[in-house]
């Protein structure tokens, strides 16, 4: 479970330290939604970068009868770290935002498989118990997604138009 909160860590604290630098250095000035999406990236360059340092160990969460484990790692890994840039490239966050929110609902399976299998990699070893933390903490990503990438973005960019206008 550890894990789990270390990687609520990375979403929540650097949010928040986003929020302090705003608010400390005048000119820095960053909208709720950029500091929700920079937040999101962080994390899912850290979750994909692990895709990359521990690919045999997060194999082992897939089925052993699924054909190129270890190449949907990679390719999961490299997917995570696009969603992160796309989060952050103006005019392709809701894109983004949405592909992320697929993945994750995509990659729940995984977990499961994992938690039911106890399969000895993160808090999986746990068990089933563990998908007690891991589904709320995964409908958590969803929403920060849905929320920082989708809904506050669209509101902000509303905002910002009409007051062109």
């Amino acid at each position: 479970m550890l894990q789990l909160l270390m990687l609520l860590l990375i979403i929540v604290g650097t949010y928040a330290a986003l929020t302090l630098l705003s608010a400390i250095v005048p000119s820095v000035h960053l909208s709720p939604s950029l500091r929700g999406r920079m937040s999101l990236a962080v994390f899912f360059v850290f979750t994909g970068a692990s895709h990359f340092l521990m690919p045999q160990e997060m194999a082992q969460m897939l089925p052993a009868s699924m054909p190129l484990r270890v190449e949907i790692i990679y390719l999961t890994g490299v997917l995570e770290v696009l969603g992160a840039i796309g989060l952050l490239v103006p005019g392709l966050e809701r894109l983004a935002s949405v592909a992320l929110i697929l993945f994750l609902i995509g990659v729940l399976p995984a977990n499961v498989y994992a938690a039911i299998n106890s399969v000895d990699f993160g808090a999986h070893a746990l068990g089933a118990v563990y998908l007690l933390a891991r589904v709320p903490f995964q409908l958590f990503v969803i929403g920060w997604a849905y929320y920082f990438g989708i809904k506050l973005h669209a509101r902000q960019a509303q905002v910002s138009r009409s007051s062109v206008a």
